[in-house]
């Protein structure tokens, strides 16, 4: 997924000049390829990212399109602010992106975890919110967010977990994606980002029928298909590399609350910090969201329903 990030960042830099890539003093060679092609487009701000929500308004107001980079834990979380005030609220065309959310940095431990990016940007007025799964969602996300001229901001979680979708498959603008169907399935799993991947493992694995939506589109969501999933199924579960509160699984709720009533399982992370650093997957089990953890939860909650 990074390095189709890369090469969309280089065609859409060739195709408009008034594409500019403002970065955070990254060190690794994810813009080499921008660099050479678009040196002119691209502005390293130094290790100052409120200062670099600010630069990035300014070249908006003067006509520039700017895309800027950081960890998620620095863009959105540490800017929100210059954000809200600065880019919202004239809704002024840039693009965001966070990339390493959830527990991808996990040897960096909590101050570059990002665990509740989607809560703090989903509350932002005139701010949409993307979650892609694969590189096939990240060329979606981020076509809609040039098209659409507005606020976004794009969540990049762990990019190295393989294909969801198929290189023929096409996109309807905005909207869930199932990415596993079943012959009649009265239950459902929605997921987004990383935790596309393992909900398609999990329903492998589960010895029923059962249903899978990707969701790229947290905000704005896909109002009408979603509350369809709500009234169609007995059963929903949610997962997400997110805190548990005001993500996607707060936001499934607050649809099923209004529409019909049918239970839900939320599978994120609790409310509490990573007691220890180590890898990715040791960090997904201390959370209780590797394979295992996942299965026996929704084994559990599903036999109720039998």
């Amino acid at each position: 997924m990074r390095a189709t990030f890369s090469n969309l960042l280089v065609q859409m830099g060739k195709k408009d000049s008034n594409i500019l890539l403002i970065t955070g003093d990254h060190g690794y060679s994810l813009f080499d390829d921008f660099r050479r092609e678009c040196p002119r487009q691209y502005i390293n701000a130094g290790i100052a990212e409120q200062n670099m929500v600010g630069i990035s308004a300014g070249l908006a107001r003067a006509g520039f399109r700017p895309i800027v980079y950081g960890l998620s834990s620095f863009i959105p979380i540490r800017v929100l602010e210059q954000i809200k005030i600065d880019v919202a609220y004239d809704s002024l065309p840039i693009i965001f992106i966070g990339d390493g959310a959830g527990f991808v940095y996990s040897h960096l431990g909590t101050s570059h975890q990002s665990t509740e990016d989607i809560s703090c940007t989903r509350a932002i007025p005139n701010l949409s919110v993307y979650s892609p799964c694969d590189r096939f969602e990240l060329l979606h996300c981020f076509n809609r967010a040039y098209e659409e001229k507005t606020s976004v901001y794009i969540r990049l979680g762990k990019a190295d977990l393989g294909d969801i979708h198929q290189p023929t498959k096409e996109f309807e603008a905005g909207k869930l994606i199932k990415v596993r169907s079943s012959k009649k399935s009265e239950f459902s799993l929605i997921a987004t980002g990383s935790m596309v991947k393992s909900a398609i493992d999990v329903a492998d694995k589960l010895k029923i029928e059962i249903d899978v939506w990707s969701v790229p589109f947290i905000k704005p969501i896909d109002y009408e298909t979603l509350k369809d999933i709500c009234y169609n199924s007995r059963a929903i579960v949610v997962l997400e590399e997110h805190s548990k509160y005001g993500g996607l699984g707060s936001l499934v709720s607050e649809i099923a609350s209004s529409t019909s009533p049918v239970q839900i399982l939320q599978i994120a992370v609790n409310d509490r910090f990573s007691e220890k650093c180590g890898t990715y997957e040791y960090l997904l089990k201390e959370h209780q969201l590797d394979f295992e953890s996942i299965h026996k939860k929704i084994s559990s909650f599903l036999v109720n329903f039998k």
